[in-house]
């Protein structure tokens, strides 16, 4: 069983890609341990087998940078610290020009896996190189060692190196997860004062002036009875209204993804109003509680909005993602958005609101050029996809 487990905590862990410095970073310092071994070799002379090796840096380095899978593949990474290891140890010597270049491919695994396995690899890989500098050098069996400390030198280092990137990225990740904890908490906390207050205050008056009006039933002319009976009807759709919100306020999303949250509240909305179709497409990347509770709740007003105020039959939503942002369009065949905002419209208010909140762009435009209305909300990320 701890296999699965660990295998399941390494895609998790890997799942995140590059942010554009850090890859900045990498592909700079793969590019100067190559400069580097070019200088070295330039000076003794190079011939046809070392221009083939000074290839694989420059090579390397752009196939990594540009192929995000490739840069999260542990079977790249072992494929990239092999060939180096081998570059070390075709140049004859374990003082080789390219035990800079090794030094880098190191960064990759250390940087992304957990950090009981990067333990592993920061005694492991001096363990490698020892064995390269006994059988791999000028003399095969024989350490040809003419500084003791040069060559604790070369063997401290990728240790150091492994170690120390591990143990930063490593607590930069539990400061992440703590930070997303401390939201998660501080936003349960705000709803459950919320939905408090809203049952305790207004709630309460709401079923006191419902209780009211429905005492006035055939009590009251005709003229009035009509108006009687339909503020009744108004009392109890709010108290209705105000049911579902408290319940919202108590659980929006609980742990599920965005993309599952909003097809189990269309499922809902699709049940209680005469069975619109309404479908949502695309998946979500994992997002803080907050960003993701915020859009939510955008997608949950546009798809109640489209369905009180424009009688819409049809409404698609869609949710993309990419490095840069979260896109998530709702479109529907309605009536469309009136020329001007009719007083006491808080639901786009709402959203606009909520949009800014997380530094969002929301956008509100006719679904098909012509009738409908399409609202459309762009959330930048960082590379790494967690939002901005």
């Amino acid at each position: 069983m701890a296999a699965p487990n660990v295998i399941q905590a390494l895609r998790a862990r890997l799942g995140a890609p590059y942010t554009v410095r850090w890859l900045a970073l990498y592909v700079a310092a793969r590019l100067t341990a190559w400069a580097i071994a070019f200088a070295l070799t330039a000076w003794s002379g190079i011939d046809q087998v070392d221009a083939v090796l000074l290839l694989y840096g420059p090579l390397s380095t752009a196939v990594l940078a540009a192929s995000p899978a490739l840069r999260r593949s542990p079977v790249a990474w072992a494929i990239d610290v092999t060939a180096t290891l081998a570059l070390v140890v075709d140049s004859g010597d374990w003082r080789s020009p390219y035990y800079l270049l090794w030094l880098v491919a190191l960064a990759l695994p250390a940087a992304y896996l957990p950090l009981r396995h990067a333990a592993w690899l920061a005694l492991g890989a001096p363990v490698a190189f020892l064995f390269v500098a006994i059988w791999g050098g000028p003399a095969p069996g024989h350490l040809a060692v003419s500084s003791t400390e040069t060559l604790a030198i070369h063997l401290s280092l990728p240790t150091l190196l492994v170690g120390g990137l591990a143990y930063v990225c490593d607590t930069l990740r539990r400061l992440s997860e703590e930070r997303s904890q401390r939201e998660r908490l501080a936003i349960e906390a705000e709803r459950r004062r919320i939905a408090w207050e809203l049952h305790d205050s207004a709630k309460q008056r709401l079923h006191a002036a419902h209780l009211l009006v429905s005492s006035l039933s055939g009590r009251v002319g005709e003229p009035l009875e009509r108006v009687v009976a339909r503020a009744t009807v108004e009392l109890e759709s709010a108290a209705s209204d105000m049911d579902s919100s408290l319940a919202e306020l108590r659980s929006p999303l609980e742990g599920r993804r965005l993309d599952e949250a909003l097809r189990e509240r269309a499922g809902e909305l699709s049940a209680a109003d005469e069975h619109p179709t309404i479908t949502v497409t695309g998946r979500a990347p994992v997002l803080p509680p907050l960003i993701a509770a915020h859009v939510y709740r955008i997608g949950s007003e546009a798809i109640t909005n489209a369905l009180r105020h424009a009688d819409a039959e049809t409404i698609a939503v869609d949710i993309h993602a990419d490095a840069h942002r979260l896109r998530l369009r709702i479109a529907d065949d309605g009536r469309g958005l009136p020329a001007e905002r009719r007083p006491g419209a808080n639901g786009l208010f709402a959203i606009e609101s909520r949009a800014a909140t997380i530094g969002a762009t929301v956008t509100f435009s006719a679904a098909d050029g012509e009738r409908g209305t399409a609202i459309e909300l762009l959330v930048p990320l960082h590379q790494n996809g967690a939002p901005t």
